[in-house]
């Protein structure tokens, strides 16, 4: 038996729980999408720096929404 080091519960294994290892994995991915948001809307920002398929691509999306 061991203490889980993410809960501080007793682990009857002498690993911490799944459940637990799960959680802060979660947790984890979602801090890491959350800085990467910033870097997307940068893009955005200055159109020049993505490649000439992505801009035709975003210009035929804002013009199919202006059309709609």
């Amino acid at each position: 038996m061991k203490i889980c080091s993410i809960c501080h519960k007793i682990s009857g294994t002498n690993d911490d729980h799944t459940n637990c290892k799960e959680k802060l994995r979660i947790e984890l991915e979602a801090e890491d999408f959350k800085k990467s948001i910033p870097e997307k809307l940068d893009i955005m920002k200055n159109p020049d720096d993505i490649s000439s398929d992505l801009k035709a691509l975003m210009g035929h999306m804002s013009r199919e929404k202006k059309e709609s």
